[in-house]
């Protein structure tokens, strides 16, 4: 089961899809959006990462970070972001750390949960249940934005 709201996000240290080290409480004082997915290039995956890279505007305009997460690595993550133009960046997590820290590991994948992060690193918000190609806009109108 996926945290809950309240708890603290655990933060984390890991490689983007640049081959960057990226860390969580880099972004203390944001509000994120942070979205496990199961693999990159899939249906499902690329509709749900094409609604936050449509929705990439409006995000940025309320200074919310959108970062996305799966057990692939980052040269996979740099090839599918790459080929559908994604603007925020892709966490690498090949060794399952964070996903089992997030309680979303699907044995081998992530499971499709996205956890809304406050300013202070609490989680506000979790999503277990999304639809891939308007998830993006109904993370923001669920935040009044």
């Amino acid at each position: 089961m996926a945290l809950t709201v309240g708890t603290a996000a655990p933060d984390f240290t890991a490689l983007d899809d640049a081959g960057q080290s990226i860390q969580l409480s880099q972004f203390r004082g944001k509000t994120i959006v942070l979205y496990f997915y199961p693999k990159d290039d899939t249906p499902g995956c690329t509709k749900e990462a094409c609604s936050f890279r449509d929705s990439y505007s409006a995000y940025q305009g309320k200074d919310i970070i959108v970062l996305g997460v799966s057990t692939d690595d980052s040269s996979s993550h740099e090839q599918f972001k790459t080929k559908f133009s994604l603007p925020f960046p892709l966490v690498a997590d090949p060794d399952r750390s964070i996903t089992q820290a997030y309680d979303v590991d699907g044995g081998g994948y992530a499971k499709r949960v996205t956890y809304v992060i406050d300013g202070e690193g609490q989680i506000i918000r979790v999503y277990d249940s999304v639809k891939t190609d308007t998830h993006a806009g109904d993370i923001l109108a669920d935040l009044g934005l």
